[in-house]
């Protein structure tokens, strides 16, 4: 297992939208286990293919908490295909927009179909942050992020950060 790096907004990356795993094999298997090792190591509870740069629908999620052992689990090609009219609200974050967090409202259920580590049909119904997580990571997977939910106000003024700090870190005048 290998921590890779994780690609950081205004990455243009991030917006890409992502293709379809074809198959299963012992290179997506390995990839799993880096993503599954960046994610723990960042720390993160989700973690999508293409936020270290590999535009493939796959997805890791742990929302295991701290005093419980490790859960984590493997996403492929996730799609939902169902979600509650009930909302919920959670402060969201991203391993890709660091130390920025924001309310961010979704279904509070939703069905998801995936294939699991295994190549097998799954699907989970999934509740709470595990939703949550699960939404936020399927979005990454469409080019989306979080603070597409959020006001156009508050996204510019984290989207030009961003900007600034990438420049920044560009110029080697300051590494974040």
């Amino acid at each position: 297992m290998a921590l890779r790096p994780i690609i950081i907004l205004p990455d243009p990356k991030l917006r890409l939208i992502s293709e379809k795993v074809e198959r299963v094999d012992g290179a997506l298997k390995k990839l799993m286990d880096d993503m599954i090792e960046t994610m723990h190591d960042a720390p993160g509870v989700g973690l999508a293919a293409i936020q270290i740069a590999e535009p493939i629908r796959l997805v890791v999620i742990d929302v295991a908490r701290k005093e419980e052992p490790p859960n984590p689990q493997v996403f492929i090609n996730p799609e939902v295909v169902w979600s509650s009219d009930e909302r919920s609200t959670y402060e969201e974050g991203c391993l890709s927009i660091p130390e920025y967090y924001a309310e961010v409202e979704r279904p509070a259920s939703i069905r998801a179909r995936y294939l699991d580590r295994g190549g097998e049909t799954r699907e989970i119904l999934a509740e709470g942050l595990l939703a949550t997580v699960l939404q936020h990571e399927i979005d990454h997977l469409d080019g989306v992020l979080f603070i597409d939910h959020i006001s156009k106000l508050k996204r510019d003024r984290v989207i030009k950060k961003f900007q600034k700090a990438a420049k920044r870190v560009g110029d080697g005048s300051h590494v974040l």
